[in-house]
This record gives structure tokens, C-alpha cells and sequence, in this order.
């Protein structure tokens, strides 16, 4: 990303949190498959509102976003709930990938696929990759974001090689986007 994408988010933060304070209902539907101890990273994660959750339901979470504005806001939100959660301020397109192993690995409204090697390989023996992502079908309603960002169909199930996946649906969410979810888990031996 560039120092202009960093100045974009940060206005937005500035302005108004783009996202809320919620988990995104896609997420809350796979808790099922997440551990509730262990370490998680929730990358491009803003404001916290996932790295929260995954606090609250018992994780050592580490935030990750190029914006300090959202991390900002997620470190007085995380303090006010009395949860603890790392921040840091990077970008994951040029920095190198956080190192693990991490139990869980979350990614909502990011794609980079140059990453999904890396998060394969940082997680750990069992851990679980939480995928949501508007995929092009998206584009036939919303403009945004960009078809740069946007899967084909079934596109993660490929950029998740090496994993198993336990969970795949691409569909018009109840968050109004075609969105493809992806739980994929590193087994052992791999």
C-alpha cells in the first residue's frame, strides 16, 4: 500500500468508523469452528471490531492496519472494555508477516493474495483461517470495492492451498454483498 492508502484510512477513521462497532454477522456464524484460548490475527482489522470479538471470546488477539487512527480507536475500545489486544501499525503489503504460529488467522473486507503462503505458513498445527470477502459477483449491485480486490468464484479455495477447508460458501450476505466465507485449517504434517 502506499502512503496515501495509509492517509485515506486514517481520514476515514478521522471521520467516522466505516464499519462499526459490531462483528460482522458472517464471522459470528463460524464461531463454531474457532477456538475460544491460543493467538489470533486479525489483519487489515481497522477499529478492532473483530480482534474485540475474538478477545472476548477468550484469545490472545493481535490487530493489525495500516491506518494508527483505527488502531487508535480499537486500543481505547479494547481499554474500555477491559480486553486486552497488541496493536500494530503495518503494512502487510510490504513489512513482513507477523510471526506465529497463530491459532486463528482473520481476514474480513482484505485481499492480498501474496499473503495466503505466509498465512499458511504461520499457522499453527490445528489453526484456522477466517476468510470474508465480496467476490466479483458483488460488482452487479455495488461499485465498491474495486475489482482488483474481488475473488473470482472460488478463487480463495485456491489461494488456500495447502489447507483444509471446513467451511465454503460465496453468497448475497444478510450485509447486503455477495460475499464468499472461507474456514480453512492447517492440519498436521503440513
Amino acid at each position: 500500500m502506499s502512503e496515501l492508502d495509509r492517509e485515506k484510512w486514517d481520514r476515514k477513521y478521522c471521520t467516522a468508523d466505516p464499519y462499526g462497532t459490531e462483528p460482522s454477522q458472517l464471522l459470528v456464524d463460524q464461531q463454531h469452528w474457532l477456538p475460544t484460548t491460543g493467538r489470533a490475527l486479525d489483519l487489515a482489522g481497522g477499529s478492532g471490531r473483530h480482534a474485540l470479538w475474538l478477545a472476548h471470546r477468550g484469545l490472545d488477539v493481535t490487530l493489525t492496519d495500516i491506518s494508527s487512527e483505527g488502531l487508535r480507536i480499537a486500543q481505547q475500545r479494547a481499554e474500555a472494555s477491559r480486553l486486552k489486544i497488541d496493536c500494530v501499525d503495518i503494512d502487510l503489503e510490504e513489512a513482513p508477516f507477523p510471526a506465529g504460529p497463530w491459532d486463528v488467522v482473520m481476514s474480513c473486507l482484505y485481499l492480498y493474495r501474496p499473503l495466503f503462503p505466509s498465512i499458511r505458513d504461520q499457522l499453527a498445527t490445528g489453526g484456522v483461517l477466517v476468510v470474508i470477502q465480496p467476490t466479483r459477483k458483488n460488482l452487479e449491485r455495488h461499485t465498491r470495492p474495486p475489482e482488483k480486490f474481488l475473488p473470482e468464484e472460488n478463487e480463495l479455495r485456491q489461494l488456500a492451498h495447502g489447507l483444509k477447508i471446513l467451511h465454503y460458501e460465496e453468497a448475497w450476505s444478510v450485509e447486503g454483498r455477495h460475499d464468499a466465507v472461507m474456514v480453512a485449517q492447517r492440519e498436521s504434517g503440513r
